[in-house]
């Protein structure tokens, strides 16, 4: 007797686009740990904004079909100033545009997953009651409701300062930097394989409690 085979299909991968805004980048050694756990999977795009718009002479049309083409969009840069640095504000205040990004009749955007990864020099301790750091993202958290996307909580990644320095403590553990790789690592790797789903982390301040809570601390 002829038997059909069954053919198991594997889950589609999300396509990933990381905006990823550094001035310094050569300085950053969290960023440069980060990025280093990136998979290297052709869904993921990994898009330095200074690396292609030096003269900050952003290409509207090919940013927004980047935004079509990606079924995840990460904001990845330090935190200057309580918010991002330059480009990523001039990006999304050419990209994001009125019928493109937000308004009645626009779905470019709509669906899509959002989150920041955000990257700090000082400790978490600094990031406390006015200045917690999921108020200070309110404004990318705001956007990305505006746009009709999914918003997840932030990743964060604190005491860049200390690191460099090898200035440990009970804060801030010799292991600190690999734990938050790791975590990035597997951050990436559910949103790529459409693991993560934004409704059980509305209570997360940010989304490595997530992953800690999991025991991947």
């Amino acid at each position: 007797m002829n038997q059909t085979a069954v053919q198991k299909t594997e889950p589609v991968k999300q396509k990933i686009l990381v905006l990823f805004a550094h001035p310094v980048f050569q300085t950053s050694l969290l960023n440069k740990s980060l990025l280093a756990a990136l998979p290297d999977e052709s869904e993921i795009t990994l898009h330095d904004l200074y690396e292609c718009y030096p003269n900050f002479m952003i290409d509207v049309a090919h940013e927004q079909e980047l935004l079509r083409n990606h079924d995840v969009i990460v904001f990845q840069h330090p935190l200057y100033w309580y918010s991002s640095p330059a480009i990523l504000k001039e990006w999304m205040d050419l990209v994001l545009e009125h019928g493109f990004a937000y308004g009645s009749e626009a779905t470019a955007l709509k669906g899509k997953k959002f989150i920041s990864v955000v990257s700090s020099g000082g400790d978490v301790q600094n990031y406390q009651g006015e200045r917690d750091i999921r108020s200070l993202l309110k404004p990318f958290e705001m956007t990305a409701k505006l746009c009709n996307m999914d918003f997840l909580p932030p990743f964060i990644t604190f005491a860049g300062l200390k690191i460099k320095a090898n200035n440990f403590d009970d804060g801030v553990s010799e292991n600190y930097l690999q734990q938050q790789v790791e975590l990035y690592r597997q951050l990436i790797d559910d949103l790529l394989n459409n693991q993560i789903d934004s409704s059980g982390l509305s209570n997360l301040n940010i989304i490595n409690e997530h992953y800690q809570n999991l025991g991947h601390d």
